[in-house]
């Protein structure tokens, strides 16, 4: 253990080897130079040297393991990466980093190399590998699950990587007609309930499925729970993935009529079922293919067409920033897109009818 010394100030010094760097001399030569890190307490006594000694310990041990990673494969670091977070992340988030090392660092090779070893070129083919068979996103993610385990275990890399572009998707935004005709299909269905609360919610599939009778008073309904699928492959009910997860949301007088007089649970189903049972539902009613999702994105292109201001509609949708709600309300609904093209021709028609008239 590193030992401490007194100041002429009265504080205590403790210094710590760090790491040696290579230095270009004038002459051509490489001069090796140790680095130490120095810790300080202001502590009189014994008390501030015992202080200065326990931060340069704790120091060298966290550098004693970055050092045991190193010798590891990248496999086993990532692992020890994904084990160290399991108390704080979301089970979908643990769920996805469990299928990402499964599938691209077990067994790999470059999951097989030893940190130490990895550089950008290295990291670079094995992106453009994955890139060849999977989707950008895909991809992205797998880099990104490298790029966390890299920033705890490896700080003093610096990723370089060139990764995918990504695709935007080609997504069917339901409109009015669309909603009216499902929810007469399912009429009387527990899957109207669902559908009601992700359409004018909105609400996502989990927290439809975590909803209780207790959640509702008057027209109130209360967000706080999720149900989400664990990485043992059972479902949880959780807290919010984030903050603005919780809200209340105020909900038309039918859709609360509609789940009058259910007790425990509004909605028995899990999430998967919920999809299988919507996929069947708009297959059978004849309607363009979209998905139980598309409802929240239905509800925020609705919001933003009829003139309600960003924060609500982050604050309704539980969205963490307006960066995602915009990215889906931007393409607005083709029935709306109509009737405000309608508004803008009628508008430039009227005047050149009044340019005409004045001739």
């Amino acid at each position: 253990m590193p030992t401490a010394k007194k100041l002429p100030s009265g504080s205590w010094r403790c210094q710590v080897y760090s790491h040696t760097e290579d230095i270009l001399q004038t002459d051509g030569t490489i001069k090796h130079k140790r680095v130490y890190r120095s810790f300080t307490s202001d502590v009189p006594g014994s008390k501030g040297k015992r202080l200065a000694e326990q931060m340069a310990a704790d120091f060298a041990a966290g550098k004693e393991q970055l050092s045991r990673v190193s010798d590891m494969p990248v496999s086993d670091a990532v692992r020890l990466y994904i084990d160290s977070k399991a108390a704080v992340l979301s089970q979908s988030t643990l769920r996805g980093y469990e299928s990402l090392y499964r599938n691209y660092f077990l067994g790999s090779d470059i999951g097989r190399m030893r940190t130490q070893d990895l550089d950008n070129t290295r990291i670079q083919k094995w992106v453009s590998g994955l890139s060849a068979r999977l989707s950008p996103k895909t991809v992205r993610n797998a880099h990104a699950l490298l790029s966390s385990t890299l920033e705890v275990f490896a700080p003093d890399f610096r990723l370089k990587t060139t990764l995918p572009a990504k695709i935007k998707p080609d997504l069917y935004v339901p409109s009015d007609a669309d909603i009216l005709a499902l929810l007469r299909h399912i009429q009387g269905r527990e899957l109207e309930i669902a559908v009601l609360l992700a359409a004018f919610g909105p609400l996502r599939r989990g927290e439809i499925c975590a909803l209780e009778s207790r959640d509702i008073s008057d027209s109130i309904v209360t967000v706080r729970r999720n149900m989400v699928l664990g990485p043992d492959k059972a479902w949880h009910v959780k807290q919010p993935k984030t903050y603005s997860g919780y809200r209340d949301i105020e909900f038309p007088d039918f859709v609360i009529q509609r789940m009058t007089g259910i007790e425990g649970r509004i909605v028995k189903a899990t999430p998967d079922q919920i999809t299988r049972r919507f996929q069947r539902a708009v297959h059978s009613a004849g309607l363009p293919h979209f998905r139980f999702h598309d409802l929240r994105h239905y509800a925020a292109s609705i919001m933003h067409a009829i003139g309600v201001q960003d924060q609500y509609i982050v604050a309704r949708g539980g969205w963490a920033t307006d960066s995602v709600m915009k990215s889906v309300y931007r393409g607005v609904i083709t029935d709306e897109m109509k009737k405000q093209s309608e508004k803008i021709n009628t508008h430039f028609e009227r005047m050149q009818h009044e340019m005409q008239h004045k001739k």
